[in-house]
């Protein structure tokens, strides 16, 4: 059980995080927020690694370094899709990466259920009606959903990489991975010559945003420990249904009845990919 709690604890704190962070980047800028987060949550790890005083305890936590990139690709996605489109529905999209997982973990010898399979199913229907939005009596595609499928990509890949580094040893894996995705931004934001600065405030903000994506990350790779892949990715991907809520109580986002029952079927789906 106890797997289990550590990756809904993570879906938690993703949930949290995957709000404020794109929340503050609307007027921020993406790159500088992720800049700002990825160093409080690499500076939180140092912390909690000085106080272990821990070697690692295998080669195989650089697994992370994919994890990384996967990870880095899908929250960068993430974030601009949250800046085009609603988080109601972004959000719930991007939650269908817990497919990927799944299908790893069929093709390592994972054998699923009828309601897992009927979970896949009921992701994917979901995805469609959530990405349609009507507008002056005509549909079109909803925006931030390619951005969102784009990020249901990058972070169904960082599951498997991160699972496989969590095995080895979680603390390492995940200043691994922290330190990895800092470098990337970083070379994104000299390449691109992105201004970073920002009022203190602010910046405490983003790296706070970073230290609750880091507390998820974390716990994720704790659920690794003994958990299989295909069980604790997908009940890490709740993480939309907490933001979601949160969109929905601050933000008082409005979607289109179809759209609605779109983000209830994806919800339903990812829940029953986890059974």
């Amino acid at each position: 059980m106890t797997p289990l709690l550590l990756a809904l604890g993570a879906s938690l704190a993703w949930g949290v995080g995957d709000f404020f962070g794109p929340l503050i980047s609307r007027t921020l800028g993406v790159l500088p927020v992720l800049l700002w987060a990825q160093v409080g949550g690499v500076a939180s790890l140092v912390v909690a690694m000085t106080i272990r005083a821990e070697g690692p305890a295998g080669w195989g936590v650089l697994y992370a370094i994919g994890a990384s990139f996967g990870g880095m690709l899908g929250l960068f996605a993430y974030y601009r899709g949250m800046n085009t489109g609603a988080m109601s529905v972004v959000a719930p999209i991007a939650g269908v990466s817990a497919v990927i997982p799944v299908i790893y973990g069929i093709a390592t010898g994972d054998d699923p259920s009828v309601p897992q399979i009927a979970g896949v199913a009921a992701a994917i229907g979901g995805v469609g009606l959530a990405s349609i939005e009507h507008q002056e009596g005509r549909r079109r595609v909803a925006a931030g959903v390619g951005l969102a499928l784009l990020a249901a990509c990058g972070f169904g890949f960082y599951f498997p990489w991160m699972h496989a580094a969590g095995q080895v040893d979680f603390w390492w894996a995940s200043m691994v991975f922290r330190t990895t995705a800092l470098l990337l931004v970083a070379t994104a934001v000299t390449a691109g010559r992105i201004d970073v600065r920002m009022s203190r405030r602010n910046i405490c903000f983003a790296a706070l945003a970073g230290i609750v994506d880091t507390v998820g990350n974390v716990l994720f790779a704790a659920s690794s420990q003994h958990g299989l892949v295909s069980l604790t990715a997908v009940l890490a991907s709740l993480y939309p249904i907490v933001t979601v809520l949160l969109a929905a109580s601050i933000l008082h986002e409005r979607v289109a009845p179809l759209q609605r029952a779109g983000i209830a079927l994806t919800l339903t789906g990812v829940v029953l990919i986890g059974l």
